[in-house]
């Protein structure tokens, strides 16, 4: 009798372990299972948070139906309790040990800001005003502020920031994406000017950045890019000026209005290159690589002059009477969709320079 007592207390024993252990497994493999999402969900992550706080909020959020499983598995794998401060996006179909996974990997979720070639300073600080998620410190700065938060104090801003896309976390704010382009912009423009040609008219690579924002803003055209740089080039070489239209809207400010005129060539101002010698006192736009690539690199034809054709696209000339016949070709009589460069990434509108 005593060993039938004995041998069924072990069955009770051995078949409550297995039962104990099956329920533990469909636990801890729950923990694989999806979790249904509407729509994204963002899920934050105080810094100092602990794991075990962490888990409360999954479980109050819904993203987990038991606390008790995640805090076992932690038990199980203590690597996967290192969880790192941040934002997170959970996607539908996300399990929550794949939660938990891209938090111990830090895999904060970002956001993206784009600053456009041939886009102005102006243009760049508006963007970083209206960038959702980004932590506002610079919108009531003024440019030298800016400026002298980024390392370079003294020095205008415009041309100095290198355009391209800029991820960015909920933690970073504007003043962080400035250095990132100012920083990135001085090495991409290091790197070019030490490949550059011989024989260039620029004394330092400063005066390079103003030529190549000119280029930036005459032409859209990647092709054109060489020819249009050595246009500029050969005229500095010759002692001719520039004459070039988006210098001259730039000096013009708010005033421009969509068209130049015979006045504005006329009026003076530091930026009119129909008015001063050499190139303007500052870059007047951002330049991308090519850009920058072109003015130290320009073209090694004869062209002097050139003038949009309405396409995008521009007609290169040799003398002065060939580009007139060009200018009566395609400015005097123009289409209706007439363009001097191709239409801007940002906007719609028309613009009169070339």
């Amino acid at each position: 009798m005593l060993k039938k007592f004995l041998l069924a207390c072990v069955c009770v024993a051995v078949l409550a372990s297995a039962g104990s252990g099956l329920w533990v497994w469909q636990g801890l493999q729950g923990l694989k299972k999806p979790v249904v999402l509407e729509e994204p969900l963002l899920f934050d992550v105080p810094q100092g948070s602990s794991f075990i706080e962490v888990v409360g909020r999954l479980e109050a959020e819904g993203l987990v139906s038991d606390r008790l499983w995640l805090r076992l598995y932690g038990r199980l794998e203590p690597e996967q309790t290192r969880i790192k401060a941040g934002q997170y996006e959970f996607l539908d179909g996300m399990s929550p040990r794949d939660m938990i996974g891209v938090m111990v990997s830090g895999d904060t979720k970002h956001w993206y800001v784009q600053f456009i070639e041939g886009w102005t300073f102006k243009d760049m600080r508006a963007a970083l005003a209206q960038a959702e998620r980004l932590q506002k410190v610079t919108g009531e700065w003024t440019s030298e502020q800016v400026m002298a938060a980024v390392g370079a104090e003294g020095e205008h801003p415009e041309g100095r920031f290198f355009p391209d896309t800029y991820a960015f976390t909920s933690s970073e704010t504007d003043l962080d994406l400035l250095k990132r382009a100012f920083n990135r912009m001085e090495t991409v423009l290091a790197e070019e000017w030490a490949a550059r040609e011989e024989g260039l008219p620029y004394d330092n690579p400063y005066e390079a950045l103003i030529m190549a924002s000119i280029v930036e803003r005459e032409t859209g055209a990647p092709h054109e890019r060489e020819q249009v740089a050595g246009v500029f080039v050969r005229r500095l070489q010759k002692g001719m000026r520039l004459q070039t239209d988006p210098t001259v809207i730039y000096g013009m400010g708010d005033s421009y209005q969509g068209r130049i005129g015979r006045k504005d060539l006329r009026t003076y101002t530091p930026y009119n290159t129909y008015r001063i010698n050499g190139l303007p006192p500052t870059p007047i736009a951002l330049p991308g690589r090519e850009a920058i690539h072109a003015a130290l690199h320009p073209d090694d034809g004869d062209a002097l002059y050139f003038v949009a054709r309405g396409d995008g696209t521009h007609k290169f000339s040799r003398t002065l009477a060939e580009h007139q016949k060009a200018v009566r070709e395609f400015q005097l009589n123009r289409r209706e969709d007439y363009r001097s460069s191709p239409a801007p990434k940002n906007s719609d509108s028309d613009e009169d320079a070339g």
